[in-house]
């Protein structure tokens, strides 16, 4: 029985905090724009296939400049 003056206050404590940070995350606009990063994923395929590319064509070029010498 003396559990419950312990567990009772802790779990108050815990939903206090909860509710902070719920509150912390809305004020700090956290949950305004929640479908962008589902389409970002989809169009990162293109940029990164540009990179690779260009880190490719780069890598190519500096194994070039070495076999000469």
């Amino acid at each position: 029985m003396n559990i419950l003056f312990i567990m009772i206050p802790m779990a108050i404590v815990l939903v206090i905090v909860a509710v902070a940070f719920f509150f912390w995350a809305t004020n700090n606009k956290q949950f305004d724009d929640l479908d962008s990063p589902a389409y970002r994923i989809l169009l990162d395929d293109e940029r990164d296939a540009v990179m690779q590319s260009a880190q490719s064509d780069n890598a190519s070029s500096s194994d070039d400049s070495h076999t000469n010498t």
